[in-house]
């Protein structure tokens, strides 16, 4: 992983955190459900931040570089395995 995806994915992280201390927060302090769930639902989207420039990373370089050297079918898998995880959402 190059160091600008991993200080982006970091920093995102951190941020995910802060949220989820903040719904912890929001829990115990019985705040009204629907804002409890708009939190929950803004960390979802966070995490869901971070996976994508995580894959992007891998197709970009580990995919490619599969591919390149004659791995294609282990980078299909890679990429089939992707999809379905998202699928269970």
């Amino acid at each position: 992983m190059n160091q600008i995806i991993k200080k982006k994915a970091l920093r995102r992280l951190q941020i995910v955190k802060g949220q989820i201390k903040g719904l912890e927060k929001m829990i115990g302090d019985e705040k009204y459900c629907i804002d409890i769930i708009t939190q929950s639902s803004a960390i979802k989207q966070a995490l869901s931040g971070v996976e994508g420039l995580l894959l992007e990373n891998h197709l970009a370089t580990h995919v490619a570089m599969q591919m390149k050297a004659g791995h294609g079918k282990k980078a299909a898998d890679e990429i089939l395995k992707v999809y379905k995880l998202s699928q269970r959402r």
